[in-house]
């Protein structure tokens, strides 16, 4: 009985390593800059320049700050956060818009420190003032 369990205890533990190894996704970093071009929307169409701090600061592994500057924005660098849930990667950047509040809203599909296409939206008020189409570029691309 004895040399069973010691067998099955053989067995197990790789199988217990492997399984307590962290993953490859989970190691990715999302830390640096994308390039983001927007289109087929009324205002925000043109390109972006999009740096994110990946230090899971707002609870979930992949959280951070976000930064971005763009054709659109003039000078000005425009701040937010960003967090991946389940492979969406949500970007949101305050921006100034009076008395109301405002931001710029980047979403798309993310895996493997990859980003694919997806949509970009302005948002006034709690209400959608602009929408359109949105290519992340390469990381390190600006």
């Amino acid at each position: 009985m004895t040399m069973k369990i010691r067998t099955l205890m053989a067995m197990a533990l790789p199988v217990v390593a492997l399984a307590l190894t962290p993953s490859a996704a989970v190691g990715q970093s999302y830390t640096g800059n994308w390039p983001l071009t927007v289109t087929q929307s009324h205002r925000g169409n043109g390109t972006y320049c999009l740096t994110l701090k990946d230090d899971g600061i707002l609870g979930w592994p992949h959280s951070g700050e976000a930064l971005v500057v763009g054709q659109n924005l003039g000078p000005t660098t425009l701040d937010g956060t960003f967090q991946l849930i389940d492979g969406l990667l949500m970007v949101t950047i305050l921006q100034p818009g009076g008395e109301q509040n405002s931001a710029l809203l980047f979403i798309a599909p993310a895996a493997k420190g990859d980003v694919g296409k997806g949509v970009y939206e302005q948002v006034n008020g709690g209400e959608e003032m602009d929408s359109g189409l949105l290519v992340f570029g390469v990381k390190g691309g600006c």
